[in-house]
């Protein structure tokens, strides 16, 4: 366990996430390849490979309090073994708030981790894949809470029936043909049908009949239109 960062443990920092995003709060726990950060209101658990910078906010500034409840993620249960693979795993079937690209984070809940990507489906977007590469950070809701309003009784968590490929690029080749959204969000968006998948190179084709090619590594998520 890296002591530097155990070092931040209950005391407030100040991190900056991949994309410029900067959060605030006190640093709870820390695993193998994560941190988690109570920002006065959520549980936030961050990837340590998207942690840019992070310092001591000695002020307070923001006058963030502990915690008075535990998280609705466990830490404890994975003492000495806690990453951000586990935490997904638990996240599983729970409403949670994830960012990836752009300004806005996504609401819904996984139904499916594969070697690189996951499932999330969206009230919003329905069924999306997401790059595990890409995944910022994520945030479970409090019990009993849900995105729009909604609850367990609103939303059906039945997995996805579709048979699933094991890494990121295969699933995005079962596409082949469909109109999809890539990198739902960012200013990187992109709309179009899948023509041709090859190695790393995706290309798809606009409503205008112009060609994009993208590279897969740079995808961050996908959902059919």
């Amino acid at each position: 366990m890296n002591n530097i960062i155990q070092s931040l443990v209950k005391q407030v920092a100040q991190i900056e996430v991949s994309g410029k995003k900067f959060i605030n709060g006190t640093v709870i726990d820390l695993g193998s390849d994560m941190i988690v950060l109570f920002n006065g209101k959520d549980f936030v658990y961050i990837p340590l490979n998207h942690i840019q910078n992070f310092k001591v906010d000695c002020d307070n500034i923001n006058e963030i309090e502990d915690p008075k409840e535990l998280p609705s993620i466990p830490t404890e249960e994975n003492e000495g073994n806690l990453s951000f693979g586990a935490v997904l795993t638990q996240a599983k079937g729970k409403y949670v708030e994830i960012y990836v690209a752009g300004g806005r984070p996504l609401h819904g809940y996984i139904t499916a981790i594969m070697s690189n990507y996951f499932v999330f489906e969206s009230p919003v977007y329905k069924t999306m894949y997401i790059s595990l590469n890409h995944l910022k950070w994520l945030i479970p809701y409090a019990q009993n809470e849900g995105p729009y309003g909604l609850d367990n009784h609103d939303v059906s968590l039945q997995p996805n029936r579709d048979s699933l490929a094991n890494t990121f690029d295969i699933q995005v080749g079962k596409l082949k043909n469909k109109i999809v959204v890539f990198n739902t969000g960012g200013n990187k968006s992109y709309i179009g049908k899948v023509n041709e998948i090859e190695e790393q190179i995706v290309e798809i084709q606009t409503a205008r009949a112009n060609f994009i090619y993208l590279n897969l590594d740079h995808i961050k998520t996908v959902h059919q239109v």
